[in-house]
């Protein structure tokens, strides 16, 4: 059917959903009113939001409910409930300040908020866990919340800094990515910090005056025992003797994780774990973008396109044949010619990806295999690129005009030699066929230039305004041009007689060289020279972005330097945007990791503790990347966001547990049983925090809508990394601990100091001792 296609716009500080329902009203009342003409909605952005949202509810619904049956069953029903009311205190907090700050829902700030919601009560688990096992040394409530709160304090608040710290890196990235991350960084920075006087300030008082802590009858609940005799054994009888094995052999300890750690590399190297910019994700539609030459009538354009729309229900009809009870694959097709009569779209609609057993890429081959080879087009792309352009494209420039177009086509050759790249494509193509006039000696020798003859051609065949008449009120111009008759081929064109100064009348053959060919159809510039972009599609999902523009690089694009040295080069798409976003993470990480280690020494007063806690950081990412590879998806760059979530987390759970071996020391444990003592009482909450995080992230790990697709790698990231990271912390920490005071211990004297015990070389210790010099 003939349509009319109407796009609304919204500005950045409209409401998309608010504007979708007054359209969708509006639709409505049109569609009665009129049975000839009929409003249908072909595209809605607001879906996305919308399912970003519903994704948020359910998995922020499942997540605080596994959140609160685990911390029900490991400390104390209500205890659990205090620490979960953390996560909606935490959101209405924020949303209170982002009001402020102009923040809207949108793709970033939903995924935020799907990041933050498994690392929220962290901090609250042990604040109420220490606060817990205060109360039952037999504090009463209000102490063991004064001091349980107390004693974890400059941990925690330590370790929701160097979070937050790391997220504002966010605020500096550059490249279409960081205006987008923004958004990103304030609600997961603001929602920390809700977090964070909530845990110290609120949760101890709520759990002190409540029944938090009350037993039943003296007594606990018989399924609590139970599930937390269940802790303690998994802690006495595998923790236990891997911990000791730790303090006694802690180079074996070490070298485990190194090895790994190099295997990992090595995998990531090999392609084995995948890596891309921004990943390749599942989409309802597929967008076919046709290209004929300049001049192609919009009918023959058309006619091609109705071949195209063909092969997309003979698709649809195979599928169903394949696939008789499942919905139809295609579910509408929209063709556009336009805007030039040469070029054409085709927007094919699927149905959703839960409903269909072809995905996106499966799809474009079929699409691409019924379609075949389209003659003399200049472009055929079906489907492909990401929000920040094509997977590879690369920009040529040079003042040569020629140079450029041979080094565009040595280019365009080398690439489709490449089987991991599609739809080869430029954006120099032929324009319209033009009849170019250049004059010769004999036209300058009798005192003509370009602009008397030409002024003198365009007067014969498109004419000269004679003069302006009026009937009535409208006012009628005259032209004076040749006949039609005088004016159709190039030989009248030929013949044309020119008039010189004199009078006198030459063909315009005699004046002037004429031939017929293409003109130029756009000209591009950048940094004044001319520019031609060379683009590809990828082939297949699976295969790593990196790894091809790695290869182009190395292996093709230095032989074209060699041979057009006027030409340059430089990547744009996804390789710039990637290449602009790490550039800034690479200038602005440093201070802010930086940032994040001097407030590790300000808590520990000691350089060699907080250096054993960041060493713990980079090993946690085994588990991040190989999580990557058993869900089956690349690293990509939204799985970097999901890092940064976890470096915070995993420091988090290092501080704490050197946070309690200190505190061990100042009681005047010896060094290894404090090391030992830290790591036993500090296992509850650790792998409380753990199971936690995991338990809120795990729903959208194996959430299968589209929407996940976007989500899905951050979670991969927290999810598998922190399960790594925290058996990192359990005895990796502990083995560099013990490795870091023997070199103490061997290294003072050296220096003149006196070690008389292992504790001696420790710095809380040396700081008591300090202190009481001047008491």
């Amino acid at each position: 059917q003939q349509s009319i296609i109407i796009e609304l716009q919204k500005t950045n500080n409209e409401d998309l959903l608010d504007i979708t329902s007054t359209v969708k009203e509006y639709m409505a009342e049109f569609n009665d009113k009129h049975d000839d003409v009929q409003l249908n909605v072909i595209r809605d952005g607001s879906t996305v939001i919308r399912d970003r949202m519903n994704i948020l509810e359910f998995n922020g619904m499942i997540g605080a409910i596994l959140i609160i049956l685990l911390l029900g069953l490991s400390l104390n029903p209500r205890l659990s409930f205090w620490v979960a009311l953390s996560i909606p205190v935490s959101f209405l907090g924020m949303f209170v300040l982002g009001q402020m700050y102009g923040l809207t829902l949108n793709v970033m700030s939903l995924l935020a908020m799907i990041l933050v919601i498994g690392i929220l009560v962290d901090d609250g688990i042990v604040v109420g866990e220490n606060i817990y096992t205060h109360y039952e040394r037999g504090e009463s409530p209000i102490k063991a919340a004064v001091n349980g709160t107390i004693e974890v304090l400059p941990s925690v608040f330590t370790g929701v800094s160097t979070t937050i710290v790391i997220f504002l890196i966010f605020f500096f990235l550059q490249g279409g990515l960081g205006d987008r991350a923004r958004d990103l960084a304030f609600v997961v920075a603001t929602t920390l910090l809700i977090s964070l006087v909530e845990t110290v300030l609120i949760l101890p008082a709520h759990i002190a005056h409540s029944k938090a802590l009350h037993k039943r009858n003296g007594k606990k609940d018989g399924i609590l025992q139970k599930v937390e005799k269940f802790i303690f054994k998994i802690r006495d009888r595998i923790y236990k003797p891997i911990l000791n094995f730790s303090i006694k052999h802690p180079l074996v300890i070490i070298a485990i994780p190194i090895a790994v750690f190099i295997v990992t590399i090595g995998a990531v190297k090999g392609s084995i774990i995948k890596t891309t910019f921004f990943p390749n994700l599942e989409f309802n539609n597929v967008t076919i973008t046709l290209e004929m030459p300049a001049g192609t009538s919009d009918l023959v354009t058309d006619s091609i396109l109705v071949n195209i729309e063909n092969a997309a229900w003979a698709v649809n009809d195979d599928y169903v044949q394949l696939f008789p009870k499942a919905k139809p694959l295609v579910q509408n097709v929209i063709r556009s010619v336009g805007p030039g009569t040469h070029q054409a779209l085709l927007r094919v609609t699927l149905a959703g990806s839960e409903e269909r057993f072809y995905d996106n890429f499966k799809v474009r081959r079929e699409l691409r295999n019924k379609i075949g080879k389209v003659e003399n087009a200049n472009k055929l792309q079906i489907g492909g690129g990401s929000f920040w352009g094509m997977p590879v494209s690369i920009a040529l420039q040079s003042n040569d005009l020629n140079q450029l177009r041979y080094a565009k086509e040595e280019l365009k050759s080398e690439l489709k030699k490449i089987n991991q790249l599609k739809d080869v494509a430029d954006n120099d193509p032929p324009g319209l066929r033009e009849i170019q006039i250049q004059l010769n000696d004999n036209a300058y020798n009798l005192g003509l230039n370009t602009a008397s003859v030409m002024s003198q051609v365009r007067g014969g065949f498109f004419g000269n305004e004679a003069q302006r008449i009026l009937r009535g009120i409208d006012e009628v111009r005259i032209w004076v041009r040749y006949s039609e008759d005088e004016r159709r081929t190039i030989k009248q064109l030929e013949d044309m007689r020119i008039r010189l100064s004199g009078g006198q009348e030459i063909p315009l053959s005699e004046l002037a060289n004429i031939s017929v060919k293409r003109g130029i159809l756009s000209i591009n510039h950048i940094d004044g020279q001319r520019i031609i972009k060379v683009e590809a599609d990828i082939s297949n999902p699976d295969v790593s972005v990196p790894d091809i523009v790695t290869n182009i690089k190395k292996n093709i694009l230095p032989e074209l330097k060699e041979k057009f040295r006027d030409v340059t080069w430089g990547f744009e798409g996804e390789s710039r945007e990637s290449a602009k976003t790490m550039g800034s993470v690479a200038t602005f990480g440093p201070p802010f990791l930086m940032l994040m280690f001097m407030l590790v020494v300000l808590t520990f007063r000691s350089f060699m503790q907080a250096a054993i806690v960041y060493f713990i950081v980079p090993f946690s990412f085994i588990g991040m990347l190989w999580g990557h590879f058993i869900q089956g998806y690349s690293f990509s760059i939204l799985s970097g966001f999901g890092a940064i979530a976890l470096i915070g987390i995993v420091v988090n759970d290092s501080l704490i547990f050197v946070s309690a071996m200190n505190r061990n020391l100042l009681q005047g444990q010896k060094f290894e049983e404090a090391i030992r003592n830290a790591g036993l009482n500090r296992f509850r909450p650790v792998m409380l925090t753990t199971l936690t995080t995991v338990a809120g992230l795990g729903p959208l790990i194996f959430e299968p809508s589209i929407q996940a697709q976007f989500l899905s790698p951050m979670a991969i990231s927290v999810a598998y990394g922190l399960m790594v990271g925290t058996g990192l912390t359990l005895t990796l920490l502990p083995a560099m601990l013990v490795v870091a005071n023997k070199i103490k211990v061997r290294v003072y004297p050296l220096f003149g100091k006196e070690v008389l015990s292992n504790e001696d070389v420790e710095p809380v210790v040396i700081e008591q001792k300090n202190i009481s010099k001047y008491e």
